[in-house]
């Protein structure tokens, strides 16, 4: 059986919790003969597994009514990694003040403190090294749009 994905996006928008404030960062859809549907939800607060496990169950139920009962596929309903890039600019709103490790468009890499998130962007206090000291240099706008690849670094301090 082939799914089709944009279909499956419309399901997908209509099982998210009109309080929980989530929204979709990943769906993909494998082309086998037993398809796996994978949804990657975050939300401002974060996204816990009670969340995950009801747009699973909802999700479900309207895959069956739209494809049959007999349909075989496999549901994955998930939060993303703390290894995974931010890919919404939703997301950066809870991670002010934390480090980021940024890839620009233009081939350049930045780490800094994400100070504020803006519609347009972030201001990040960057981090450089200066003969063997760190030096905070003052916030600066990067626009989301030469923001390639943004990586929340994990501190274990």
């Amino acid at each position: 059986m082939k799914f089709d994905r944009d279909r499956i996006a419309e399901l997908l928008q209509a099982c998210l919790p009109d309080d929980a404030n989530l929204f979709v960062v990943g769906l993909t859809v494998s082309d086998a003969i037993r398809p796996k549907v994978t949804v990657t939800l975050d939300g401002e607060q974060g996204v816990g597994i009670d969340e995950c496990a009801q747009v699973s169950r909802r999700l479900a139920r309207r895959i069956e009514e739209e494809y049959s009962e007999e349909a075989s596929y496999t549901l994955e309903v998930t939060s993303p990694g703390a290894d995974q890039s931010l890919t919404d600019p939703r997301q950066y709103t809870r991670h002010v003040g934390r480090s980021l490790d940024l890839k620009l468009t233009d081939g350049t890499e930045k780490t800094g403190v994400l100070e504020e998130t803006t519609p347009e962007g972030i201001q990040l206090a960057e981090v450089v090294k200066e003969k063997n000291k760190k030096k905070t240099l003052p916030a600066a706008h990067i626009p989301f749009a030469d923001i390639a690849e943004a990586k929340v670094v994990i501190s274990f301090k």
